[in-house]
């Protein structure tokens, strides 16, 4: 946090009487402003008045605002404004504290993916209140080259949207919207502007802020609602993901865990091209398993299985039924499929399935008419199992 300097005891005698003369005179200047935003009305609605007359007004809903308390709006339109007009730093009237100003920018940054020139950091000047007077954003574009890059993400994003049909549902665009993004960026720690949507959609190298920002700002091109959640994974690390709704209910989308660096091992191999839809339209109770959301805002339930994808494609089996679990492993090997998924709905249908395939012969069937059809004497499968999604997925 950066304060306003205080005046070496040390020094001569005029030299203070000097520095303290500007001192004085720069707070006085500063209440003086203050005193006259507040008489001539400034607010919350001196703010939006603002965005309105200069064409700033959000075309997305604004979840995060919409969950800030009351008395933070002000501050949030307030920033917001500042920056759609450039303000990198400058000056800071709404009457908020320091460590609620940072609750207040992150809102601002988690609804407007489209904001991409601002980092996530910023410095702030506190009088001696610990109000808020002064701001420094941090700036990832320079002002020039702001015009060309907006164009450029609004190019990259469209080429996704002209890939789905005009008839889609919105389950099915959500769906292709997070297939596109596995298929085009590749998941890099050292990426570039790693935080914002131009590393995904321009540099096509990013982590999950990079994957979350241009998923949500591709849906909200195409009207639907889209905002941006963080907190952590189960093994301490920070991580951003999204939540989405359909029908008006809610549901989680992890772009950056569908990317097949994180599907998970095959026999000590990676898995390659191979999409990961646990974290599609997923609900609260499958992905607490392996995230944790912070408390900077409060969320919805998301408890609605309607959009699993396991369910939607036949895929999904409540219990283990041996008879019903060899006709898909042998319907799949009939219809010539590269592999079969099967999501169990517990960790006890899903060990029942995991001793029968691997240890009671329950793949011998299949296996033995793979061999004929391709005129081997010997055939090598290899597979996946993840425990907290109750999945086994098998590969010809």
């Amino acid at each position: 946090m950066r304060r306003r300097s205080g005046i070496p005891a040390v020094l001569g005698g005029l030299f203070v009487l000097i520095v303290a003369a500007g001192v004085f005179a720069a707070i006085n200047y500063d209440v003086i402003k203050r005193v006259r935003y507040e008489l001539t009305g400034g607010g919350l609605e001196s703010w939006e008045n603002a965005a309105l007359e200069e064409g700033f007004v959000s075309s997305v809903e604004e979840y995060y605002y919409d969950n800030l308390p009351e008395e933070q709006h002000e501050s949030y339109r307030e920033i917001y404004v500042h920056i759609m007009r450039g303000e990198d730093s400058g000056d800071f009237l709404a009457q908020i504290s320091g460590d609620d100003f940072w609750n207040v920018y992150y809102a601002v940054l988690a609804d407007h993916p489209e904001i991409f020139w601002i980092g996530t950091s910023a410095q702030i000047e506190t009088d001696f209140t610990g109000r808020v007077v002064g701001y420094d954003f941090e700036v990832t574009v320079p002002a020039e080259a702001r015009a060309s890059m907006r164009q450029k993400l609004e190019e990259a994003a469209d080429e996704c949207i002209a890939r789905i049909p005009s008839t889609a549902s919105d389950y099915e665009r959500i769906k292709m919207v997070y297939e596109y993004l596995i298929d085009t960026v590749e998941y890099r720690a050292d990426s570039v502007d790693s935080q914002n949507m131009q590393s995904a959609l321009l540099y096509r190298m990013s982590v999950c802020a990079g994957y979350s920002k241009a998923f949500q700002y591709i849906l909200h091109r195409m009207g639907l609602f889209c905002t941006y959640i963080t907190g952590q994974t189960k093994d301490g690390g920070d991580h951003g993901w999204n939540m989405v709704r359909i029908d008006g209910e809610y549901y989680y989308v992890d772009v950056t865990w569908g990317d097949p660096v994180f599907a998970g091992q095959v026999e000590g191999e990676s898995v390659d091209n191979v999409t990961n839809y646990n974290y599609l339209c997923c609900t609260e109770n499958d992905l607490f398993k392996t995230h944790v959301p912070g408390d900077s805002i409060p969320l919805p339930p998301c408890t609605s299985d309607k959009y699993d994808y396991y369910k939607l494609n036949g895929f999904y089996y409540e219990y283990f039924d041996y008879d019903t679990i060899r006709n898909a492993l042998m319907n799949s090997v009939w219809n010539g499929e590269s592999s079969i998924v099967m999501k169990f709905g517990s960790a006890e249908a899903l060990e029942a399935a995991r001793y029968e395939l691997f240890d009671n012969g329950l793949l011998d069937e299949p296996g033995q008419y793979l061999m004929e059809i391709n005129g081997v004497s010997s055939w090598n499968y290899r597979y996946h199992i993840d425990d907290d999604f109750y999945l086994i997925t098998i590969y010809w």
